[in-house]
């Protein structure tokens, strides 16, 4: 697994993920969500330089211009619902970017995942980018990944999380292809017995959009 770990360089990513992480910060919802689209945008920058261009030529007012613009068909998939808001970040650079999303739930606490709702394009020969906020155990990124893939394969995949656990990466290396590509804007301590990220942000999706009953 080719992992990129992109916070490892001072940036305004880190300035996001600060705030991201301030428990007063995250009293402010929608101050949350655009962080976490100011993220999403950064994170989809840096995977960008990894994709395919072409050349070509652009008719410009006074010309023309050779230049070089992205080749690869893009299919962006978010897992429902905490990656709504980085999945928002990826459109404002991927705009020509096919979307699907997909549930994943845990089922009364046990190690199984249940994936019930799934609407994604076809995404044959296309750069396939799986969108989640947190990466704790792993257990729902791979369950979400072999019901994706049960029919097509595409030509790359992409997994970006925000937030990540050693243990999660650990697991994605065990039970995914070595070719996958793995983008994290910012690695944590490890999981506690809860299997909850420590020092972690707390639950993504209820900071976003409010808690579920």
């Amino acid at each position: 697994m080719h992992i990129h770990y992109i916070s490892e360089q001072n940036s305004i990513l880190n300035h996001f993920l600060a705030q991201l992480r301030d428990v007063e910060i995250q009293k402010d919802s929608m101050r949350f969500r655009k962080n976490m689209e100011r993220i999403g945008e950064i994170m989809a920058y840096e995977l960008s330089k990894k994709l395919s261009y072409t050349n070509c030529s652009i008719q410009t007012p006074l010309g023309t211009k050779d230049t070089m613009m992205i080749k690869d068909e893009v299919v962006l998939c978010s897992i429902l619902r905490a990656g709504l808001a980085l999945h928002t970040g990826f459109m404002s650079f991927f705009d020509d970017a096919e979307n699907g999303f997909v549930s994943a739930a845990r089922t009364h606490g046990a190690e199984e995942i249940l994936v019930e709702y799934q609407a994604a394009p076809s995404f044959k020969d296309k750069c396939l980018l799986l969108l989640d906020p947190m990466l704790a155990t792993g257990h729902s990124m791979v369950a979400v990944f072999n019901q994706l893939l049960q029919k097509e394969q595409p030509k790359e995949i992409h997994i970006c999380v925000v937030i990540a656990a050693p243990e999660g990466i650990d697991y994605l290396k065990q039970h995914l292809p070595e070719n996958i590509h793995l983008w994290v804007a910012s690695l944590y301590d490890s999981l506690n017995e809860k299997k909850y990220i420590i020092p972690g942000i707390g639950d993504a999706g209820d900071l976003a959009y409010g808690e579920k009953l």
